[in-house]
């Protein structure tokens, strides 16, 4: 069974393409003309051992905002095109990561039902062109359009580009787990019989 898809999105302030497989190794190449999401989306694909292509163009000079965002929506449409049904998917996952002084812990549910819930304390800022709140809005539109359950908490941390690169591992990690093939589950793992 191949885990893959392929997203393309055109609006009138970004053009964004996507191709996702969920049994990689990491491989791929993000380039969205945001410097510091494309190094997030390096950790996502590496520690989530997902084969990542993400390539992005946007309005870049009214902020990285639509560019972010948009992203967020294909990968998230990309990763819920890849589950499929959801059949003998482990369906939850979590994970804590240190990175330096910051501490973030991710838990997510495939449920069917996209929610985004972000805890952190972000100061005001960016890292080049990608500000702070972003991560939340990435984090958002990858949520409602994978038709997750996503709960991020940074329980520590001075440094933004910390405490968002631990965030962002954190989400990897926890991913990594919930969409791995359980041998021992039959079918869809849910009471319903569906998680879509």
């Amino acid at each position: 069974m191949s885990r893959t898809a392929t997203i393309d999105r055109k609006t009138a302030e970004t053009e964004v393409h996507v191709e996702l497989t969920l049994d990689g190794e990491g491989t791929g190449e993000r380039d969205t003309g945001v410097g510091f999401l494309d190094h997030m989306l390096d950790l996502l694909a590496r520690h989530g051992r997902i084969d990542l292509t993400v390539r992005a163009s946007g309005d870049l000079e009214t902020g990285a905002h639509h560019t972010v965002e948009d992203v967020g929506i294909c990968i998230g449409q990309a990763l819920d095109r890849a589950l499929g049904d959801r059949a003998g998917i482990t369906r939850y996952g979590e994970a804590t990561v240190p990175m330096d002084e910051s501490r973030a812990s991710c838990a997510l549910d495939i449920s069917g039902r996209g929610l985004c819930a972000f805890e952190a304390s972000l100061p005001p800022g960016s890292i080049g062109n990608f500000d702070h709140q972003l991560a939340e809005e990435f984090f958002r539109a990858l949520a409602n359009n994978a038709k997750l359950t996503l709960h991020i908490t940074v329980q520590a941390g001075t440094n933004a580009h910390h405490v968002i690169e631990a965030a962002f591992k954190a989400l990897a990690r926890a991913l990594r787990a919930a969409v791995a093939l359980d041998p021992t589950q039959r079918g869809v793992p849910s009471t319903k019989g569906t998680l879509v």
